[in-house]
């Protein structure tokens, strides 16, 4: 959808404003968790880093969007992603079927675990 963004303000600003909403949720959310993190883009997408490494990613595409909190993350907690499709490193989700607050909560959590426990 907005793959030349140079921003996660400008990604967001090319989206529907349903799609942005969930987004800038999702953003909102992982920065009150971990306020620490720096807002960039990386591999065209918007990224919150935590200690210099990709905390997550988030994606909106036309069918779906996305949600990147780490492989870690994702084995992690793999029983409770069962109403979404996964990959090795995404999750996906759509409006009619957002991902929880909780469970976005637990992968980060998950993944900050895993940037701490490397020392970095």
């Amino acid at each position: 959808m907005a793959e030349k963004a140079t921003s996660v303000e400008e990604y967001l600003d090319a989206l529907d404003p349903e799609r942005r909403a969930e987004l800038e949720r999702i953003r909102a959310l992982v920065s009150r968790l971990v306020p620490d993190t720096e807002a960039t883009m990386s591999y065209g997408m918007p990224t919150l880093k935590f200690k210099g490494r990709a905390l997550v990613y988030f994606t909106a595409s036309k069918k779906h969007m996305s949600f990147y909190p780490s492989s870690y993350a994702i084995e992690a907690l793999r029983d409770r992603l069962e109403p979404y499709k996964t990959t090795q490193h995404a999750i996906q989700f759509t409006l009619d079927n957002p991902l929880p607050d909780t469970l976005i909560e637990d992968l980060v959590r998950v993944h900050v675990r895993e940037i701490d426990a490397a020392g970095e």
